[in-house]
């Protein structure tokens, strides 16, 4: 965990070295002080070349260190020692430059980057800002609209776009710290002048203050509730009307107040969740993670439907070589004209990277299952039909070889049930895709009860080898994601049936920072599809009269609405109208419908419910609540591991704010015991909705007294055992 120097003629090359990707820890930027400060010093050094050892300039600053803003001061003091420099300093660029890493190579008085590297300042991803002069320096070195559009969006860019933008002065493709040296030996001697950026002036731009506003504006449209987008814009805010030492200080008092918001804890919590969730240990005892996975070098897909597409392109672009399966000529023709689409995108992304499409797989369109007979790895991928899935895994057992691994793209079918129509049961798992696969990062990996550690090992670096957050659940209806939805759109029904609209519980919902309201969520991705699922398993009805919806199923509450709404041909953005209205052209804004209006106050009357105002704050604490509440069952049952397998699952698959850390931390930061007394108020006066019957580990947990955040995972996993 150092920097290192060696002397390369008159050039001195300073080596930062903190595997894996060399984090600015305070010992690392003490050491990069002390040698830059010697060569500095050194007679027989004309130029200071500055690189990253094993590939990797610097991923930035150690977020372990990142609990109070003084992680990042002292960087900016070396920041400024740096470009205070009277010898040129070259940064050669490798692999990445992100966060302190950009900010450190930016007070360098050039940059040389590979091909392949990439650059950024990702900082508000995890609720900060770039404190180090990256929102003083960025701006003044390419201007303002491309620093906003890059710090705001916490944006990696590729060398190619990076030398467009200016952000560095050469890219080559040969060995890094060669170029970078002589580079600098050319340098030697040009005045630094005009290469020092807390010095440089802005460039002019003609409607800064329109430019700026928009910014905020379209920042807390798209960034719902988050606080950091809005502190990177009034930094880089101040590095056009304010000195550059000024400037630096409204970065240290911006990030100050960001901190009091808890959303940088609640984002960085959500960042070691991801690392973390490979962590399971079995019913058993055992640990997938501690089992080798089975290498795979083909794949198959059978189905070329939505996801089956995505599928494909996901494993095209890990250069993983796929047989596509379809059931007729006319879906063949299909898929591979969507896929070829989607292939075309790719390519141009790879252009603008400097790569070819040889960096992608190859794919075989086929009707025939016989060409699976040699694949490793295979993955089902129809709709949702427990028959057909039976029917194509009870085929692949005397098709696939041996020892390929069959997967299932189900959203909640049992996989148990799927696997015992093979031959090879340890060898069946669960892959939950979530749409488009090609860009959501969420899988959700399904356990069976005979699954084997290695299949369940093979799976989960499936995801890692696709780019994707694998978390490993258990095996039941819905599995966690989906499972959980339920109470939480439940519970918005429930609201619309009270009085109020659609329109009002999405608002409140995406107030609270959701990506998309329940109403807009369902008719995006289709009324017709749940309905038909609760059609097939008879859960519609019943109708007492036929003519009036009961409001009972089994005893218990039950809204019919959405079963109503699809009776009347109304399935959401396909059919043009849902529970919003959508017109052409886009077809696709969601419009408050005023028939809807007069459908529910018809509904209500029939019903003789009696509408009652509800502010945003209930609507708020029904819907996450009810999820929150189906989470503690999740883990009561073991179905997930610990509360950080929820909170990945949510953050990355179904928009829960991220800032809020996910569903189960945001419990916790807003106190359990508050969580459990307004469920149980809620329960005591709605008897009939059992989803929002407090599970007996909450209650625990609130009874011995809640954990500290470090010790809320052991806690439960202690509680859970004794259950």
């Amino acid at each position: 965990m150092a920097a290192t120097r060696r002397l390369s003629h008159t050039v001195a090359v300073i080596i930062l070295n903190h595997p894996p990707v060399n984090a600015l820890s305070s010992s690392v930027r003490q050491s990069l002080l002390k040698e830059f400060g010697e060569a500095s010093k050194d007679p027989l050094v004309e130029a200071i070349v500055l690189t990253g050892a094993n590939g990797k300039f610097s991923a930035g600053a150690d977020i372990r260190e990142f609990s109070t803003s003084a992680a990042t001061a002292s960087l900016e003091f070396i920041n400024a020692t740096i470009e205070g420099s009277t010898k040129p300093v070259v940064a050669a660029i490798e692999g990445v430059a992100l966060g302190g890493g950009l900010e450190l190579a930016l007070s360098c008085h050039y940059r040389v980057a590979n091909t392949q590297a990439f650059v950024g300042l990702p900082e508000v991803l995890i609720g900060i800002l770039p404190a180090a002069g990256g929102t003083q320096r960025l701006p003044r070195l390419i201007g303002v609209p491309a620093a906003l559009d890059m710090i705001v969006r916490g944006r990696h860019v590729p060398a190619g776009e990076a030398f467009q933008l200016g952000i560095v002065d050469e890219v080559v493709n040969s060995d890094i710290v060669d170029a970078a040296i002589q580079f600098a030996r050319k340098v030697v001697g040009q005045s630094l002048d005009a290469r020092r950026l807390s010095t440089k002036p802005i460039q002019p731009i003609t409607n800064l203050g329109t430019l700026l506003d928009t910014a905020v504006e379209k920042a807390t449209r798209q960034f719902r509730g988050a606080q950091a987008p809005l502190a990177c814009i009034e930094a880089v805010k101040a590095s056009v009307y304010l000195p550059f030492h000024k400037g630096i200080e409204k970065e240290q008092e911006l990030i100050k107040s960001l901190w009091a918001t808890g959303q940088p804890q609640a984002l960085q919590y959500a960042f070691f969740s991801e690392r973390n969730v490979g962590k399971w240990t079995t019913p058993s005892g055992g640990r997938w993670d501690r089992v080798p996975p089975r290498s795979f070098q083909t794949a198959g897909v059978i189905g070329l439907g939505t996801m089956g597409r995505g599928i494909v392109i996901s494993l095209l672009k890990a250069n993983i070589p796929v047989i596509a399966i379809e059931q007729d000529a006319k879906q063949l023709d299909l898929g591979r004209n969507a896929v070829d689409s989607l292939l075309k995108r790719e390519f141009e992304k790879l252009k603008q990277q400097g790569k070819t499409a040889s960096e992608l797989g190859s794919v075989q369109f086929t009707l025939d299952f016989g060409e699976l007979k040699h694949v490793d790895l295979i993955i089902e991928a129809v709709y949702e039909n427990m028959k057909l899935k039976k029917e194509i895994f009870k085929k692949l057992s005397f098709i696939a070889k041996p020892d390929a691994f069959l997967c299932t793209n189900t959203s909640g079918l049992n996989i148990d049930e799927i696997a015992s129509v093979t031959d090879r049961p340890q060898q069946v798992i669960g892959t939950h895709f979530f749409s488009p696969a090609n860009i959501m990062r969420l899988l959700e990996v399904v356990r069976g009860c005979h699954t084997s550690l290695t299949t369940i090992a093979t799976a989960m670096n499936l995801g890692k080898t696709l780019g994707k957050v694998a978390v490993l659940v258990g095996n039941c209806p819905l599995f966690v994601g989906n499972r959980m939805l339920g109470p939480y759109l439940e519970q918005a029904s429930y609201l619309v049936e009270e009085g109020c609209n659609p329109e009002d519980v999405d608002q409140a919902l995406e107030t609270f920072g959701f990506a998309m309201g329940p109403f807009r969520m369902m008719d995006l991705a289709g009324l017709d599809v749940g309905w038909r699922s609760r059609m097939e398993k008879g859960l519609t009805g019943p109708r007492v009269p036929p003519e009036a919806p009961a409001r009972q199923r089994n005893g218990n509450r039950y809204s019919p609405l959405a079963d109503m709404l699809c009776e009347l041909g109304r399935f959401g953005q396909k059919s043009g109208k849902g529970w919003y209205r959508y017109e052409k052209p886009s077809g696709r804004n969601a419009k408050p419908d005023p028939w809807m209006r007069e459908f529910l106050e018809k509904y209500r009357r029939d019903h003789q419910i009696v509408h009652h105002p509800v502010n945003p704050q209930e609507i708020q604490e029904r819907c996450v609540y009810a999820l929150i509440n189906e989470g503690f069952r999740v883990l009561e049952e073991g179905i997930a591991s610990g509360p950080e397998d929820i909170d990945v699952i949510y953050n990355n698959g179904y928009g829960f704010p991220k800032y809020r850390g996910g569903p189960m931390y945001y419990a916790y930061t807003t106190g359990l015991s508050k969580v459990l007394g307004a469920l149980e108020s809620y329960y005591k006066a709605n008897s009939d909705v059992p989803s929002m019957k407090p599970t007996f580990l909450l209650k625990k947990i609130v009874a011995v007294g809640e954990p500290s955040i470090k010790e809320w995972k052991t806690q439960l996993g202690n509680l859970n055992n004794k259950l």
